[in-house]
């Protein structure tokens, strides 16, 4: 099994400093209604981020072993929460914005499913408490 780490560090309030093991960075923080002072990225906005990247290497990592020619992505992500406590993603509609040369519609249906279903690792275990949707548009050279 391959180890992953992570460390994160409060810097002031409820404002933290996320490091990846690679050495990454990223400051996070809570909204000012719970205290915070809204001075970085939502933990939980985090999550669709992560999820909205891993994604995007997997679709186009495909397409590109198929030498289909991609010239641009991106992923549109809205995540739903539970009103209740512990407020977890119940809804994430996830949508590709694909541009390239000659795309076929089938590619890129296959590449996502591909993704959502196999390789996606923070799709398919996102998807253990919310419900995906996925939508896409290619628009063509």
């Amino acid at each position: 099994m391959a180890e992953i780490t992570a460390r994160v560090k409060l810097i002031d309030g409820l404002q933290f400093l996320g490091e990846s093991g690679s050495g990454h960075t990223v400051v996070m923080d809570a909204a000012e209604s719970v205290g915070g002072r809204n001075m970085g990225i939502r933990p939980m906005e985090l999550l669709l981020v992560g999820m909205g990247g891993c994604t995007s290497i997997d679709v186009l990592t495909i397409l590109r072993k198929g030498r289909h020619r991609v010239t641009d992505c991106e992923v549109l992500l809205k995540g739903v929460r539970a009103s209740e406590d512990p407020k977890v993603l119940v809804e994430i509609d996830v949508h590709y914005i694909l541009t390239g040369n000659e795309l076929p519609a089938a590619a890129v249906e296959r590449a996502i499913k591909l993704s959502e279903e196999k390789y996606c690792s923070a799709s398919i275990m996102l998807g253990r408490t919310a419900r995906l949707r996925n939508s896409y548009e290619i628009r063509q050279l």
